[in-house]
């Protein structure tokens, strides 16, 4: 922490904000350092999200920076509309009023530019350099009103790249096609056993297959995970590309992957019929759930004997299984049976159980939403979802017993403020009993249990997703909260997240594999902070284009009346769910009626000064669609004709279950910050894992 010197204190860094108005405050790495004002004329050459280091004076009660220096820029690519100055040269304005100043933009000669079209631009110079602030064309977007456009214009707002290095394609060709025997050496050969895969319809990349024996004392499961790291070797261009992804992207009907298509869709992809390198974990659990013993890891050949669609697995497990799939029916079976055991003693044992559905966007061939449905969760989901649980936990375990440092997929327990919180909302809902400050998993589970079921569930299932910290990537091991595990990684999709590919090579280091070593501490620490900060990265972006593709699709309902749900509500309106369609709008305080009304923040409400109009989280409401943006991706509601003047003696109470009794099965909002990152072709994972 830094300390004052008489009017001195001695250097802080940190990351450095602009203001509107020109002057900007630092955010000290130091948590324990507040904020420090950054005087306007310092601000000069400086942008938003520079890293920056500052010598710091107090003005009487006041800290201000006396000096300032950027250590590092954050901001190397830019996404704007151009303004054309002439035929080769144009401004990306600063909008945002986060650069300072208006970007100078060149092109070569073969590129097409019109005005007003959107385009990704790198700077090449920064604008306390001699030369200015400039920058040269990357990408055209094009217009903004295509909707072909919006997956490459949310990509580039959110710094994602778009395509791999020259170094990566030359080395994408050399890769070999398939798996020949002569490359198989020392792998145990699983080929025999009847590996299935279970994915969404339209899945390609295909990372686990599974495979169950039942026993007389319990069963034997194998979970096969893609064996990337065989081809993908530290160093390589296609390894630096996927390590500054991170993970990979998902829009509607559109994937940018980690890797390149080769290695992500066909040579490590677990393809039906064809010999495929795997990393496997072997574990064995009694009737309990319990484990036998240690898991097994070893590198493997595999065949996956059936590509299985969660349809397909759930009419198995039903007792109408497809006749394609009758050679691998038992496998089907064997592995319901032991997820079911698995889910039990989980949630037995404090896993926290919330269920918020998520929604598909269905678009057309030009980028058009046609309709957004609520993605039913079948078992199938769930028990690929319980298979792949054990083998992260069991990786973890391995890892922590061999005491290789590892990177940890880690839940820290929810602040205590934010369960008085959580804790003061129940009471609302008639639940006494405080969540405390010890075995605070133990007290959410029972509270949740109690609400299951009931017309409040979905409510109390959203907030309490909002009392909850994010998941994040780190060495540190200290568990995972939400999923109840004392030790847990993530091993079981190294096709599209780098976090995986790491715990691969760190399991093969422990076995000995030539070739891999362990990975020091400090490089641990920088890529849990990076991936973490990728993951982020990509759940802002894949929020931002359902926005956008919710907005185009609401378009047409401009003026008609919906059923819908306050989801939140803050000071400038109630943001309101619709019971249609999975889509969020705002009803700005302004439209609530010839009213004056005060937000009450402990209570989050909304109430008229005079009317004593009650607005709360959980009532319904009904709303008419006043505007959509698809390019912002906002959705203005306004309240339906009469809805104002409902009775105002009905809604001083607080929210109580009558008022909601058809709210059971409405989605929540989606801001959980636990990592709940389920797609309709990736939905085996876990809530929060």
């Amino acid at each position: 922490m830094a300390h004052f010197k008489g009017s001195q204190i001695n250097k802080i860094a940190g990351i450095i904000k602009r203001h509107p108005d020109g002057y900007g405050f630092l955010i000290p790495d130091d948590s324990h350092v507040p904020d420090v004002y950054v005087p306007k004329h310092l601000m000069i050459g400086v942008m938003t999200n520079d890293r920056v280091e500052v010598a710091v004076e107090k003005d009487g009660q006041r800290t201000r920076a006396g000096t300032i220096s950027i250590v590092e820029r954050k901001t190397k690519v830019v996404t704007g509309q151009l303004h054309l100055l002439n035929p080769s040269q144009g401004l990306l304005r600063d909008e945002s009023h986060g650069w300072g100043e208006a970007l100078k933009v060149t092109w070569p000669p073969q590129v097409r530019v019109k005005d007003k079209e959107w385009i990704v631009a790198k700077i090449t110079s920064y604008p306390d350099s001699v030369r200015g602030f400039h920058g040269e064309v990357e990408a055209v977007i094009g217009d903004i009103s295509d909707p072909q456009n919006d997956n490459m214009r949310v990509m580039a707002s959110h710094h994602i790249p778009m395509s791999f290095s020259a170094k990566t394609q030359v080395e994408r060709k050399s890769l070999p096609r398939e798996v020949k025997d002569s490359d198989i050496g020392a792998r145990r050969d699983l080929r025999a056993s009847r590996f299935v895969t279970i994915d969404g319809q339209t899945a390609k990349d295909f990372d686990d297959a599974v495979y169950t024996e039942k026993m007389s004392g319990g069963f034997r499961l194998w979970v096969a995970i893609a064996d990337v790291s065989h081809y993908v070797r530290p160093g390589t261009a296609i390894d630096k590309d996927a390590y500054e992804r991170g993970t990979s992207v998902y829009f509607p009907n559109f994937v940018e992957p980690m890797l390149p298509e080769e290695l992500s869709n066909e040579l490590c992809s677990l393809k039906p019929n064809v010999p495929r390198f795997a990393l496997v974990a072997e574990m064995e659990f009694n009737f309990q759930g319990q484990q036998k013993g240690q898991a097994k890891m070893y590198e493997a050949v595999i065949r996956s004997h059936a590509r299985v669609t969660y349809g397909e697995a759930q009419e198995a497990i039903d007792g109408n299984c497809p006749e394609r799939l009758n050679h691998v029916k038992q496998n089907i079976k064997s592995c319901s049976e032991l997820a079911h055991i698995l889910m039990k003693k989980r949630f037995q044992e404090g896993s926290l159980n919330l269920e918020i559905p998520e929604s598909t966007i269905e678009l057309d061939e030009s980028g058009v939403p046609v309709d957004i449905i609520r993605a039913e969760r079948l078992f199938a989901h769930r028990l690929i979802e319980e298979l792949m649980l054990a083998a992260n936990v069991a990786v973890a375990n391995f890892l922590v017993q061999k005491n290789v440092p590892a990177l940890f997929r880690i839940h820290e327990p929810p602040k205590i403020d934010a369960l008085e919180t959580l804790s003061h909302f129940l009471d609302a809902f008639g639940y006494k009993r405080r969540l405390g400050t010890s075995k605070i998993q133990r007290r959410i589970t029972e509270m949740l249990e109690e609400f299951a079921g009931r017309p409040e569930e979905t409510v109390v299932n959203i907030l309490t997703l909002r009392s909850m910290n994010q998941a994040k990537y780190a060495r540190e091991n200290v568990g995972h909260f939400g999923l109840g595990f004392k030790n847990y990684t993530h091993f079981t999709s190294p096709i599209r997240r780098y976090p995986d590919l790491i715990v691969h090579r760190l399991v093969k280091a422990a076995l000995n594999v030539r070739g891999y070593q362990k990975i020091p501490a400090d490089e641990l620490d920088d890529a849990g902070s990076f991936l973490s900060a990728c993951e982020q990265r990509s759940v802002k972006a894949e929020r931002q284009i359902h926005s956008i593709k919710k907005a185009r699709f609401l378009k047409k309902y401009v003026g008609e009346e919906f059923d819908g749900m306050i989801s939140s509500v803050a000071k400038f309106g109630l943001f309101v769910t619709l019971r249609q369609f999975d889509v969020d709008g705002l009803v700005r305080v302004e439209e609530l009626g010839h009213d004056h009304f005060e937000f009450d923040e402990e209570n989050l409400t909304l109430v008229g000064r005079r009317s004593k109009r009650r607005y709360s989280i959980g009532e319904s409401i009904r709303i008419q669609v006043a505007a959509a943006d698809h390019e912002t991706g906002r959705v203005d509601f306004v309240l339906a004709s009469g809805e104002d003047n409902k009775d105002a003696q009905k809604n001083q109470a607080k929210p109580h279950s009558k008022r909601r009794s058809s709210e059971r099965h409405r989605r929540g909002p989606r801001q959980a910050r636990v990592s709940r990152r389920s797609r309709t072709h990736r939905s085996k994972k876990a809530r929060f894992s």
